[in-house]
This record gives C-alpha cells, structure tokens and sequence, in this order.
C-alpha cells in the first residue's frame, strides 16, 4: 500500500493578534503566500476542479475555464455533472491552464487564490501570479498507481488551504480502503491462473479506436487480471496504441471497451470496429462474447472515481465468485456519493447509451 503524509512548510504572518496569511510551498517547489481564510478560488487546469469537488470545496469556485461551460453529448467528468451549476458561472480562460489573466482580474468578486495543475501547462504560474496579483498554487493531479502519494500530497495542500484538511484525510482514507479491498479478493490468485485481458478506445486527448490502450490500467492491476498491454510498459501511466495484429496474436480472453470510444460515431470507434473489421473476428473473446463496456476515465484528466467503479464491474466480470456481494451500479453509487455528494452513475451511463457495464454484442 503506498501512504503518503504531507509535510507542509507554512510560516503565519502575524498583524497584531490575527494571523493574516500563510507561506507554504506548493507542489512545484514554490514558496507562495496565501491568505489565512480562503473564501474564493478558481482551479485552473486539467483535473484540477475535480480534487476541489471531492474536497467539497465547489462552492468556494467564483469562475470556470471554458470546458466546464461546454454542452456536449457525451460528458464523461462525474464531477460535473454532480455540479451542473458550474455550467452557467463565469469563464476565466480556456481549458489545460490555457488561462486569460485580463478575464481574472474582471471578475467579481475576485478569487482569492488560484489552484493550478499541470504548472509547466498552458500559463506559466509565476507569471500569472505576478500579471493577477493573486496567489498561484500548483497542485499534482497524480493517479492511483505510481504517483498516489502526488495525489495524495495535493489533497492535503489543497485541504490546509481550504480548512478542509479533514475531508482530504477522508478522501485519501476512501481511496486507500477501496483499493486495499480490491486487492484482498483476488490476492491468492496466482499469476498463470488470471485470465488475460484486454483494453481498447481509451481517450487520450479525444476519442480513438480500439487500437488505443492503457498499459498499466489500474482497475487491471487491483483485481488481478493479466494485462497483455502491460508488458514493457514499465511503471509510467502511459497511454499507448496498440497494433491490430497484436491484439489478434495476443487473443486475450476478455475485451474490454472504454465507451470514450462512441464519440467518434456509429460508423468509427473500437466498437464498430469490433463489429467490422475481419481480423477481430478471429479472437476467442469475439466469438465466446466476452466483451464489456466501462466507463471512460481519462476525461480532462483521469476521474479516480471512474477507476474505482470499473474495478468492481470488471473484478465481477472475471471473478463472479469472488465479487459475488457486489452490484456494481449500486457500488458505483456509492463511490459517487462519497466523493462528489451525489449518486451519478445513471445519468452518465445514459450519455454512453447505457452500455456500461453490459455485455457488448458485437457480432
């Protein structure tokens, strides 16, 4: 298990009895000075108002970027829609930190200090700190593999920040648990006894085929299962596209499609070319039906959420006896509520035509 405690470096600058501000140093190694109260934010970049909602620091947000205010088809972010509010409020700049310091400094009220992820992304950080006049704090979106302890680390800045330094150990606690069970099921299940398995269509800045893959996958890695794409793929949470002719060589035997996949049209995407393309045919998965549909989770960065809810479905899938007391929509609800407040599972599963969680036909 990897645990991560977070040493915050903070100075208080004292104004007569009351403490006026805080000095700490963000995740980039910068000392920034921000107020002893925070009441307003925006969260700039990708991924980054989504460690705010779990947080439940939403209501702290004055402003936007242009992603949040965007109507779509498909929209794969919980979090937002745990918060269509977040859809009408005023824009600062565009999305991936690309942000507009002119559009900052114009609202009203004034945010009180600016949460930034990815710092070496879009506005340079110092440089936005020192155009607004407003503290910038860059934060480490993480994930749930290697780099949890960034994950972990950014959630209890952002909570000390916040005054929500509680519900970032609650936070980090859930995802600890959930994923420690996980691993318990299967634990026993030696190496050449899990069945081998299979990814296609993740998102990686926008939709692809069935070609497109996550090497280290974690659902994949929580439950046990044998993730061909994996191998060579070291540690790093890379995505990668996969040739046709490996996928038919490998012949895992389960397929899994990530439904990020449907927003390339009924007539592209891996699930059309599962249904179309000869050489899939051939696949054991294919013509034993052992195909799955999961929710996207690499959208504006990656929902942890969404990780945690395909890990339950997908340990189902390959270890029934093992999953037996578990729904996974009803644990999908679950998780959601936890981390953003509401159940979120059947409205986004409607924008994906309810296919997660399905067997997929394709044949």
């Amino acid at each position: 298990m990897i645990r991560f405690i977070c040493v915050l470096f903070i100075t208080v600058l004292v104004v007569g009895n009351y403490a006026q501000a805080r000095t700490l140093t963000d995740l980039m190694g910068r000392t920034v000075t921000v107020p002893d109260t925070v009441e307003r934010v925006i969260c700039s970049g990708s991924g980054c108002l989504r460690l705010l909602s779990y947080l439940q620091g939403q209501h702290l947000i004055v402003a936007v970027d242009d992603i949040e205010t965007r109507r779509s088809q498909f929209d794969a972010r919980p979090y937002a829609l745990a918060n269509p509010q977040f859809k009408t409020m005023p824009v600062f700049g565009q999305f991936r930190g690309l942000d507009n310091p002119e559009r900052i400094l114009s609202l009203e009220p004034q945010p009180q200090l600016i949460f930034k992820t990815f710092g070496g992304m879009g506005y340079d950080p110092d440089e936005l700190q020192a155009k607004t006049g407003i503290p910038v704090v860059v934060v480490d979106g993480g994930d749930l593999g290697a780099r949890r302890p960034q994950l972990q680390q950014s959630l209890q800045l952002m909570g000390v920040i916040i005054n929500k330094s509680e519900r970032a150990e609650a936070v980090i606690n859930f995802f600890e648990q959930n994923i420690s069970e996980l691993q318990l099921r299967t634990a026993d299940i030696a190496a050449d006894s899990q069945p081998s398995v299979y990814l296609g269509g993740v998102a990686y800045r926008g939709p692809h085929g069935f070609q497109s893959t996550e090497p280290t996958y974690p659902p994949f890695t929580f439950i046990g299962a044998r993730n061909l794409a994996h191998a060579g793929a070291g540690k790093a949470m890379t995505n990668s596209e996969v040739s046709k002719e490996q996928i038919v060589a490998w012949n895992p035997d389960y397929l899994f499609v990530d439904l990020s996949t449907l927003q390339m049209g009924e007539q592209a995407g891996g699930l059309h070319e599962l249904r179309t393309d000869p050489a899939y045919a051939t696949l054991s998965a294919v013509s034993e039906k052992q195909i799955y549909g999961v929710l996207p989770y690499n959208w504006y960065s990656q929902n942890f959420d969404s990780i945690l809810v395909n890990a339950y479905f997908i340990g189902k899938v390959l270890y029934p006896e093992r999953f037996e007391d578990i729904d996974p929509a009803s644990k999908a609800d679950q998780i959601y509520t936890f981390l953003l407040g509401k159940p979120v599972f059947k409205a986004m599963n409607a924008l994906f035509s309810n296919q997660a969680f399905t067997r997929l036909q394709v044949r």
